[in-house]
């Protein structure tokens, strides 16, 4: 893909971080890495190309072609020199955020967009250095951020609507789907989601209903698939029937609330962790990581072309 002008740098190179740097690159962004990993950063980076270019959408481009606009910067400061957009992947470690944060905000040209990957912080919290604080914004992805869309966007009291529109309009350019939360909370909504379904997974194979192995086979064999086409309202809505959501909360989910109070609370202690891992182990342990990634791009990237091209055959806006 050519170059499109635009220069994005990427601070930390770990999981996320990586995903993010193949993902631009693909879309033609000039990226400049800063990461604590020294001289080992590139190798990294260059891994990840490896590993992650094959499964992007569209024609795969090839991963020596990706790293021409390639750059690792050791010195933050130099790599800001023009950039357009950092995104900013180091731990959820709040100092050592704010401290980033701080350099960031000296550093960076006025218009350039300060993002987050956050999961855990919020945009007053992350900007609680910065004389001019307006223009962090939380980019939340859902890993692996190379391939899968959503990206949740977070402004706090003191971020500039347009830094929200922008961030908007910037993750929409490489491929996103952004989506604007109304308010900060803890762990944004997919995270949430996520670990509310992980809890109820966890206490079904403490309780010995289904093993690791055969939760994750009653996952993509029912709500998977289902959620990969449409959300839990709009599922439940169908499931109501002709009288929509509405007949199904007051007849079918009738009994919804007293469900919840038969959910688990799983308490994470070492015996549970232990068989956890142990039938993890047996399921999947045995099958090395970038087999494992390797699988799941093809996988997620079938899933997703195949729905885009639904919507390419049918546009109306079901």
């Amino acid at each position: 893909m050519s170059d499109d002008g635009r220069v994005a740098v990427v601070v930390g190179a770990g999981t996320i971080g990586l995903g993010w740097v193949v993902l631009f690159l693909a879309h033609g962004l000039t990226v400049r890495v800063v990461s604590t990993r020294g001289a080992a950063a590139e190798g990294a980076v260059r891994d990840a190309l490896e590993l992650f270019a094959p499964g992007l959408p569209g024609h795969p481009v090839p991963p020596a072609r990706l790293a021409r606009r390639l750059e690792i910067v050791p010195e933050l400061e130099r790599a800001l020199d023009g950039a357009d957009v950092v995104q900013e992947n180091t731990p959820e470690n709040l100092e050592l955020k704010q401290g980033l944060f701080a350099r960031l905000g000296a550093g960076a040209d006025p218009r350039t967009l300060l993002l987050s990957s956050t999961s855990t912080l919020v945009p007053d919290e992350l900007s609680a250095r910065m004389a001019a604080p307006g223009r962090v914004v939380v980019g939340h992805p859902f890993n692996p951020p190379h391939l899968v869309p959503l990206v949740e966007v977070v402004g706090g009291t003191r971020t500039d609507p347009d830094a929200v529109a922008g961030a908007v309009r910037f993750y929409e350019s490489v491929g996103k789907v952004p989506v604007v939360l109304r308010r900060p909370i803890m762990a944004f909504a997919a995270n949430r989601l996520q670990s509310a379904l992980l809890r109820e997974a966890i206490h079904l194979v403490r309780e010995g209903v289904v093993t690791v192995g055969e939760l994750d086979e009653v996952v993509t064999a029912s709500v998977g698939p289902r959620w990969a086409t449409m959300g839990p309202f709009r599922s439940f809505h169908l499931g109501g029937g002709e009288g929509g959501l509405r007949r199904w909360l007051t007849t079918l989910g009738a009994g919804l609330q007293k469900g919840w109070q038969e959910l688990g609370e799983p308490v994470l202690d070492d015996d549970t962790i232990e068989l956890l891992l142990a039938q993890a182990e047996e399921a999947f342990g045995d099958i090395p990581y970038r087999d494992l990634a390797a699988r799941r791009d093809v996988l997620l990237r079938t899933v997703l072309e195949a729905l885009d091209r639904v919507r390419e055959d049918d546009p109306a806006p079901l």
